[in-house]
């Protein structure tokens, strides 16, 4: 997965960089065939830490953003956001039929 990630009035340092992308495994271990992330970091007001992300998967583009008082926190909430779309865009695309059930029964 090819990752940008991007800040608006704020420094992206090592630390926020590797916060992230530890964060984003989590999204990758429910979907592994997400084609690339576009992540923003902005800073609104002193009090407003805005991180908004998109995602690219085979069919889907997902979209997430979150505002809290901390951005390490603002992150969580994004990070939760996505994982949540990307279970239910997974469970959306994987066929629930058993046919291999339905086979023995016509037999």
């Amino acid at each position: 997965m090819n990752l940008n990630i991007s800040g608006h009035h704020l420094d992206l340092t090592p630390a926020l960089r590797t916060y992230i992308t530890d964060k984003l495994k989590r999204v990758e271990r429910h979907f592994d065939h997400l084609i690339d992330a576009a992540v923003i970091l902005s800073v609104d007001t002193k009090l407003q830490h805005k991180a908004e992300a998109t995602l690219h998967a085979p069919g889907a583009n997902l979209h997430a953003e979150a505002v809290q008082g901390d951005m390490y926190s603002a992150i969580d909430s994004l990070i939760d956001k996505l994982d949540q779309q990307t279970r239910k865009f997974k469970e959306k695309i994987r066929d629930h039929h058993a046919r291999e059930a339905h086979k023995y029964l016509i037999n």
